[in-house]
């Protein structure tokens, strides 16, 4: 399909307000997740790889927060076990209509039900593999220790989480070192001090970031044991949980 490039904040915008997930923005969303996010395709691949570990028989897969389902599709080509379902949900219509279209683009053998929904009300069961990739920072504060308590418990045992994350840092110097490399990453990919500067202000109300340090202690709460960050670029990375 047609990668459309990300062209939405270069000229000035006089009303900003606050980030959504528009038609707009899933419009050109693969190039500005490619351009936005250090170590995206990797960790996207590696998400297929631990699918490949973790998926059991018998057992359902949740894509939580799925945008255009990039996620869901790098388990669905790695699911190696029989009898399999997948379900990838997202709150914004526009990111779900787009979503289903590259699903029925790739045929496979493992369904995926494509759902329109916010994952703070969803019923999770059966689990062997839940998948939070850059979501979590858009809920708010008090909801994130109760999503990951319906996860652990939907779970079954040896069941994974994969927590994709912005995150910040509680060592101020570090902090500011590696939120300062992600703008040279966004202006070695071509965005003006512009464009970093409108989308910055627009997402500064609605994605709020944790520290590495909080994820792990809202993931004990919830009761996992095995916990570690297996990816990080910068301020951006990836942490697993295994239920035992």
């Amino acid at each position: 399909m047609e990668q459309k490039k990300d062209l939405l904040f270069s000229t000035p915008i006089e009303s900003l307000g606050d980030w959504t997930f528009d038609d707009k923005v899933a419009e050109v969303f693969p190039d500005m997740i490619q351009r936005s996010v250090p170590g995206y395709s990797n960790i996207i691949s590696m998400i297929g790889m631990l699918a490949t570990r973790f998926v059991t028989a018998n057992t359902h897969v949740y894509d939580l927060g799925c945008s255009l389902g990039a996620a869901t599709l790098s388990i669905r080509r790695n699911i190696k076990q029989d009898n399999c379902m997948i379900y990838a949900i997202d709150n914004s219509t526009a990111m779900v209509e787009r979503c289903q279209k590259h699903i029925s683009a790739y045929k496979a053998a493992t369904p995926v039900e494509v759902i329109c929904a916010d994952i703070n009300s969803i019923t999770m069961q059966n689990a062997s593999m839940v998948v939070l990739n850059f979501t979590l920072q858009f809920l708010t504060p008090d909801a994130r220790q109760q999503v990951l308590n319906k996860i652990y418990q939907a779970l079954n045992p040896n069941g994974i989480l994969v927590l994709s994350e912005k995150f910040s840092f509680e060592d101020n110097m570090v902090n500011d070192l590696l939120f300062d490399m992600h703008y040279d990453f966004k202006r070695a990919n071509g965005y003006s001090e512009l464009e970093i500067s409108q989308k910055r202000s627009m997402l500064e109300n609605v994605m709020i970031t944790d520290s590495i340090e909080t994820h792990k202690t809202r993931l004990i709460n919830a009761g996992f044991k095995h916990i570690n960050t297996w990816f990080q670029c910068f301020n951006f990375g990836s942490i697993i949980a295994i239920k035992k």
